[in-house]
């Protein structure tokens, strides 16, 4: 079984920085990948950032610049650095590690973007 404990979301203002941050109940290296999706109202969930196993990282179009996936295996934690935040990026974030083939899911955190 594996936990996940995400942290860090909230109210942040448009333009505005935050971090998210997962820690996982098994060590990081035990999934392939290491991912943050979200999902916005009335829309499907999408793919934020992701971190390989190998430390390689991808990015949504949106996100790349602005968001920086990060991870510390000794706390076995992976962080989404997320600056000049955009309203319609309010949205539950959600932490997922695969491993193939199963994918495991948190809880989510609310991020709201507003002034």
């Amino acid at each position: 079984q594996v936990q996940l404990v995400e942290s860090g979301g909230g109210l942040v203002q448009p333009g505005g920085s935050l971090r998210l941050s997962c820690t996982a109940s098994h060590s990081i290296f035990s999934f392939d990948a290491m991912s943050w999706y979200r999902q916005a109202p009335g829309k499907q969930r999408e793919l934020v950032a992701a971190i390989t196993r190998g430390a390689t990282t991808n990015y949504a179009a949106s996100v790349t610049g602005r968001f920086t996936i990060s991870r510390d295996v000794a706390k076995n934690t992976v962080d989404l650095q997320m600056n000049s935040w955009k309203p319609e990026e309010t949205a539950v974030y959600y932490c997922n590690p695969r491993r193939a083939p199963t994918d495991y899911w948190g809880q989510g955190t609310q991020v709201t973007v507003s002034s």
